[in-house]
């Protein structure tokens, strides 16, 4: 019973970090229609920023501090987002897809060559905020405390974004924007500013996923690939442009990586793309999506 509950919080541990990366591409797609494939090095430079901050700038700072600090690299993706959008990636919201697809995976080389080129090419690490926090017992078993701290903050994130979308007067213009952005633009909604605001959540929420989990991982070179494959994984079982979908779908992830982990570890990244197969079969737009 113990090793099974150990295996359950990791694979709501991999659920939340994932939550956060594939809700915030959910969202961008689901305001703006552009599939945005720089997403994963906004998690990946999330990770470096505040790897770096706390890990190499304030190291001897109180721990505190230093756990004050852990949104910094989600605020460093969010004003890179507030940066992109307006300046570069508007102009192709009304090309073909393939221009948009391409954008994207430039500005996914250019990150990754622009976090080489500050940080090099060695890892960085921020294990201090890990190591602080030490284990506690779980039905006889130690498990690293820091692990219940960001399953809390992706359970506190979905719920605040969940609020924030459907809640909120701000919500509401977001999702009429998403709906039809000509009637919210003739209604008097500025739908630039929804945009930029939208992206900007988006970026942060990746970001924020590369925080929240850099002290219990180095951050480094290629994760940002890595972690966006999985988003898309997510995305595709959950509904592209669905932020529920984007909950199911990294909670089903999570436990399918944990399982196949456990039972199947030489075949684990199969076991996840033969789930997102079955859902395709059986819903191409996914469990949450709607279809086009």
């Amino acid at each position: 019973m113990d090793i099974a509950l150990i295996h359950l919080l990791n694979a709501l541990l991999y659920a939340s970090v994932l939550f956060l990366i594939a809700g915030g591409l959910s969202l961008i797609y689901g305001v703006m229609r552009i599939v945005n494939l720089a997403h994963g090095n906004l998690y990946a430079l999330g990770a470096y920023v505040t790897a770096w901050v706390i890990g190499r700038w304030l190291a001897g700072a109180p721990a505190a501090v230093l756990y004050l600090l852990l949104p910094a690299g989600a605020l460093a993706a969010a004003a890179t987002g507030a940066i992109l959008e307006p300046t570069l990636l508007r102009r192709f919201y009304k090309r073909p897809e393939e221009y948009q697809l391409l954008i994207t995976f430039g500005l996914l080389m250019i990150l990754e060559d622009a976090m080489r080129f500050v940080w090099g090419p060695y890892p960085l690490s921020a294990s201090v905020l890990w190591e602080n926090l030490g284990s506690i017992s779980i039905s006889g078993s130690l498990y690293p405390t820091y692990n219940l701290l960001v399953i809390a903050v992706g359970g506190v994130a979905a719920v605040f974004l969940w609020a924030f979308v459907y809640k909120t007067k701000f919500g509401v213009v977001l999702r009429a924007t998403s709906q039809d952005m000509r009637m919210a633009s003739a209604l008097g909604v500025d739908v630039n500013r929804v945009y930029v605001q939208a992206f900007t959540i988006g970026c942060f929420m990746a970001g924020l996923g590369g925080a929240i989990i850099v002290p219990s991982q180095s951050a480094v070179l290629g994760m940002g690939v890595d972690a966006l494959i999985l988003a898309f994984i997510v995305v595709v079982i959950g509904g592209l442009g669905s932020l529920e979908g984007a909950l199911v779908g990294a909670v089903i992830v999570g436990l399918v990586r944990e399982a196949g982990i456990a039972l199947f570890p030489e075949i684990e990244l199969a076991v996840l793309y033969l789930a997102a197969a079955t859902v395709l079969l059986v819903r191409p737009a996914g469990l949450f999506g709607r279809p086009a």
